[in-house]
Protein backbone atom coordinates (compact mmCIF):
# COMPACT_ATOMS: atom_id res chain seq x y z
CA UNK A 1 0.00 0.00 0.00
CA UNK A 2 1.22 3.45 -0.91
CA UNK A 3 0.58 6.83 1.20
CA UNK A 4 -0.16 9.94 0.24
CA UNK A 5 2.80 12.21 1.19
CA UNK A 6 0.76 13.68 3.54
CA UNK A 7 0.07 10.50 5.96
CA UNK A 8 3.52 9.17 4.87
CA UNK A 9 5.01 12.22 6.70
CA UNK A 10 2.28 11.58 9.70
CA UNK A 11 3.86 8.15 9.79
CA UNK A 12 7.26 9.06 9.97
CA UNK A 13 6.14 10.51 13.85
CA UNK A 14 4.93 7.45 14.89
CA UNK A 15 7.74 5.85 16.79
CA UNK A 16 8.15 1.85 16.71
CA UNK A 17 5.86 -0.74 18.30
CA UNK A 18 3.47 2.15 18.64
CA UNK A 19 -0.16 1.52 20.30
CA UNK A 20 -1.97 3.88 17.87
CA UNK A 21 -5.81 5.18 17.77
CA UNK A 22 -6.11 6.80 14.21
CA UNK A 23 -9.14 8.51 14.28
CA UNK A 24 -10.89 9.37 11.27
CA UNK A 25 -8.64 6.48 10.27
CA UNK A 26 -9.61 6.99 6.23
CA UNK A 27 -9.83 3.57 4.96
CA UNK A 28 -7.32 2.52 8.13
CA UNK A 29 -4.29 3.34 5.82
CA UNK A 30 -1.78 4.32 7.90
CA UNK A 31 -2.20 1.66 10.47
CA UNK A 32 -2.30 -0.80 7.64
CA UNK A 33 1.05 1.16 6.29
CA UNK A 34 2.60 1.18 9.66
CA UNK A 35 1.67 -2.35 10.67
CA UNK A 36 3.50 -3.62 6.87
CA UNK A 37 6.41 -1.29 8.10
CA UNK A 38 6.62 -2.84 11.23
CA UNK A 39 6.13 0.21 13.28
CA UNK A 40 3.02 -0.60 14.95
CA UNK A 41 2.16 -2.91 18.12
CA UNK A 42 -1.56 -2.48 17.79
CA UNK A 43 -3.78 0.40 16.76
CA UNK A 44 -7.58 1.22 16.80
CA UNK A 45 -8.93 2.95 13.39
CA UNK A 46 -11.92 5.07 14.72
CA UNK A 47 -14.46 6.04 12.65
CA UNK A 48 -17.77 8.25 13.51
CA UNK A 49 -19.59 7.39 10.22
CA UNK A 50 -20.96 3.61 9.03
CA UNK A 51 -19.83 3.57 5.77
CA UNK A 52 -16.29 4.66 6.17
CA UNK A 53 -16.17 2.87 9.17
CA UNK A 54 -17.30 -0.24 7.25
CA UNK A 55 -14.94 0.51 4.40
CA UNK A 56 -12.27 0.38 7.18
CA UNK A 57 -13.34 -3.16 8.08
CA UNK A 58 -12.86 -4.79 4.56
CA UNK A 59 -9.23 -2.45 4.49
CA UNK A 60 -7.91 -4.08 7.15
CA UNK A 61 -9.45 -7.92 6.86
CA UNK A 62 -8.02 -7.74 2.86
CA UNK A 63 -4.84 -7.04 4.96
CA UNK A 64 -4.74 -9.63 6.94
CA UNK A 65 -4.57 -7.56 10.09
CA UNK A 66 -7.43 -7.84 12.29
CA UNK A 67 -5.31 -9.17 14.98
CA UNK A 68 -3.44 -6.08 14.81
CA UNK A 69 -5.85 -3.02 14.29
CA UNK A 70 -9.14 -2.66 16.03
CA UNK A 71 -11.60 -0.66 13.81
CA UNK A 72 -14.31 0.90 15.67
CA UNK A 73 -17.12 3.08 15.26
CA UNK A 74 -17.57 6.07 17.37
CA UNK A 75 -17.20 9.68 18.02
CA UNK A 76 -13.76 10.78 18.18
CA UNK A 77 -11.70 9.29 21.21
CA UNK A 78 -14.47 7.52 22.48
CA UNK A 79 -13.05 4.21 20.41
CA UNK A 80 -10.37 3.93 22.53
CA UNK A 81 -10.42 1.37 25.88
CA UNK A 82 -8.44 1.38 28.64
CA UNK A 83 -7.25 -2.03 28.33
CA UNK A 84 -5.61 -0.39 24.69
CA UNK A 85 -2.57 1.03 26.04
CA UNK A 86 -2.53 3.71 23.45
CA UNK A 87 0.26 5.86 23.05
CA UNK A 88 0.03 7.86 20.35
CA UNK A 89 -3.03 10.00 18.67
CA UNK A 90 -2.81 10.71 15.31
CA UNK A 91 -5.76 12.82 14.44
CA UNK A 92 -5.46 13.95 10.53
CA UNK A 93 -7.52 15.72 7.88
CA UNK A 94 -9.63 17.87 10.28
CA UNK A 95 -10.13 21.63 11.33
CA UNK A 96 -7.73 22.38 14.29
CA UNK A 97 -11.32 23.06 16.43
CA UNK A 98 -12.90 19.87 15.90
CA UNK A 99 -9.07 18.09 16.95
CA UNK A 100 -9.53 20.81 20.01
CA UNK A 101 -12.64 19.77 20.57
CA UNK A 102 -12.40 15.77 20.12
CA UNK A 103 -8.97 16.09 22.88
CA UNK A 104 -11.01 17.95 25.25
CA UNK A 105 -13.78 15.29 25.37
CA UNK A 106 -11.41 13.08 25.34
CA UNK A 107 -9.92 14.32 28.35
CA UNK A 108 -13.39 14.28 30.13
CA UNK A 109 -14.40 11.09 29.89
CA UNK A 110 -11.07 9.73 30.82
CA UNK A 111 -9.92 8.57 27.34
CA UNK A 112 -7.28 10.40 26.59
CA UNK A 113 -4.94 10.12 29.20
CA UNK A 114 -2.71 13.43 28.30
CA UNK A 115 0.52 10.93 28.28
CA UNK A 116 0.52 10.09 24.76
CA UNK A 117 1.87 11.21 21.98
CA UNK A 118 -0.11 13.18 19.65
CA UNK A 119 0.82 13.58 15.63
CA UNK A 120 -2.08 15.92 14.59
CA UNK A 121 -2.52 17.55 10.83
CA UNK A 122 -5.51 20.12 10.47
CA UNK A 123 -6.32 21.13 7.41
CA UNK A 124 -7.52 24.76 8.89
CA UNK A 125 -6.75 26.34 12.62
CA UNK A 126 -3.52 25.43 13.29
CA UNK A 127 -3.22 28.55 15.36
CA UNK A 128 -5.91 27.88 17.49
CA UNK A 129 -5.08 24.30 17.89
CA UNK A 130 -1.09 24.95 18.91
CA UNK A 131 -3.17 27.40 21.78
CA UNK A 132 -5.14 24.14 23.04
CA UNK A 133 -2.05 22.27 23.31
CA UNK A 134 -0.25 24.75 25.15
CA UNK A 135 -3.42 25.46 27.83
CA UNK A 136 -3.59 21.53 28.72
CA UNK A 137 0.35 21.59 29.26
CA UNK A 138 1.56 19.78 25.79
CA UNK A 139 4.69 20.87 24.08
CA UNK A 140 5.30 20.98 20.36
CA UNK A 141 8.26 19.40 19.66
CA UNK A 142 8.08 19.28 15.63
CA UNK A 143 6.47 20.80 12.57
CA UNK A 144 6.61 19.76 9.26
CA UNK A 145 4.80 21.89 6.61
CA UNK A 146 4.52 20.27 3.11
CA UNK A 147 2.49 20.09 -0.46
CA UNK A 148 0.64 17.24 -1.38
CA UNK A 149 -2.09 17.24 -4.27
CA UNK A 150 -2.06 21.26 -4.69
CA UNK A 151 -2.54 21.52 -1.02
CA UNK A 152 -0.73 22.93 1.89
CA UNK A 153 -0.40 20.59 5.33
CA UNK A 154 0.80 21.60 8.35
CA UNK A 155 1.98 18.12 10.54
CA UNK A 156 2.22 19.35 14.27
CA UNK A 157 3.70 16.76 16.62
CA UNK A 158 2.95 17.13 20.57
CA UNK A 159 4.11 15.46 23.99
CA UNK A 160 3.29 16.46 27.51
CA UNK A 161 5.25 19.03 28.60
CA UNK A 162 7.97 18.92 31.36
CA UNK A 163 7.47 22.33 32.52
CA UNK A 164 5.17 25.36 31.87
CA UNK A 165 5.25 26.07 27.86
CA UNK A 166 4.15 29.23 26.33
CA UNK A 167 3.77 30.53 22.59
CA UNK A 168 4.27 33.38 21.69
CA UNK A 169 1.69 35.15 18.69
CA UNK A 170 3.85 34.35 16.16
CA UNK A 171 4.40 30.82 16.96
CA UNK A 172 0.82 30.18 17.54
CA UNK A 173 0.05 31.74 13.88
CA UNK A 174 3.29 30.53 12.19
CA UNK A 175 4.81 27.14 14.53
CA UNK A 176 7.80 27.65 16.16
CA UNK A 177 9.70 25.74 13.96
CA UNK A 178 8.18 26.52 10.66
CA UNK A 179 9.03 30.31 11.12
CA UNK A 180 12.91 29.32 12.11
CA UNK A 181 12.70 27.40 8.86
CA UNK A 182 11.02 29.36 6.46
CA UNK A 183 10.80 26.47 3.66
CA UNK A 184 9.73 26.95 0.13
CA UNK A 185 6.29 25.48 1.03
CA UNK A 186 5.80 27.89 4.08
CA UNK A 187 6.49 31.35 1.93
CA UNK A 188 4.33 29.62 -0.77
CA UNK A 189 1.34 29.45 1.79
CA UNK A 190 2.06 32.51 3.84
CA UNK A 191 2.49 34.67 0.16
CA UNK A 192 -1.17 33.09 -0.55
CA UNK A 193 -2.55 34.00 2.71
CA UNK A 194 -1.04 37.53 1.72
CA UNK A 195 -2.53 37.41 -1.31
CA UNK A 196 -6.37 36.74 0.31
CA UNK A 197 -6.05 39.69 2.30
CA UNK A 198 -5.29 41.88 -1.16
CA UNK A 199 -8.96 40.36 -2.28
CA UNK A 200 -10.56 41.25 1.27
CA UNK A 201 -9.21 44.67 0.58
CA UNK A 202 -10.70 45.00 -2.57
CA UNK A 203 -13.91 43.92 -1.31
CA UNK A 204 -14.01 46.86 1.66
CA UNK A 205 -13.19 49.55 -0.95
CA UNK A 206 -16.89 48.86 -2.00
CA UNK A 207 -18.18 48.84 0.88
CA UNK A 208 -20.41 51.89 2.09
CA UNK A 209 -19.24 51.91 5.78
CA UNK A 210 -16.76 53.13 7.30
CA UNK A 211 -14.29 50.49 6.91
CA UNK A 212 -10.96 52.34 7.93
CA UNK A 213 -10.28 50.48 11.16
CA UNK A 214 -10.98 47.08 9.08
CA UNK A 215 -8.45 48.21 6.31
CA UNK A 216 -5.82 49.70 8.96
CA UNK A 217 -5.97 45.80 10.79
CA UNK A 218 -5.89 43.84 7.36
CA UNK A 219 -2.68 45.77 5.67
CA UNK A 220 -0.49 45.69 9.22
CA UNK A 221 -1.40 41.66 8.69
CA UNK A 222 0.06 41.81 5.57
CA UNK A 223 3.02 43.76 6.53
CA UNK A 224 3.76 41.16 9.56
CA UNK A 225 2.95 38.00 6.61
CA UNK A 226 5.66 39.87 4.56
CA UNK A 227 8.28 40.58 6.67
CA UNK A 228 7.87 37.31 8.10
CA UNK A 229 8.30 35.55 5.14
CA UNK A 230 11.44 38.09 3.43
CA UNK A 231 13.48 37.90 6.84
Amino acid sequence: MKLSKRLWAVAQYVKKEARVADIGSDHAHLPIWLAREGNLAFAVAGEVVKGPYDNAVDEVKQADLSERIAVRLGDGLDVINRSDQIDTITICGMGGQLISDILQRGIASGRFKQTERLILQPNVGEAQLRAFLTSIHYEIVAEEILEDQEHIYEIIVAEPATEPVQLSIDEQVFGKFLMREKSAIFKKKWQAEHDKLDYILGQLDQARDDVTENVANIKEQQQHIKEMIQS
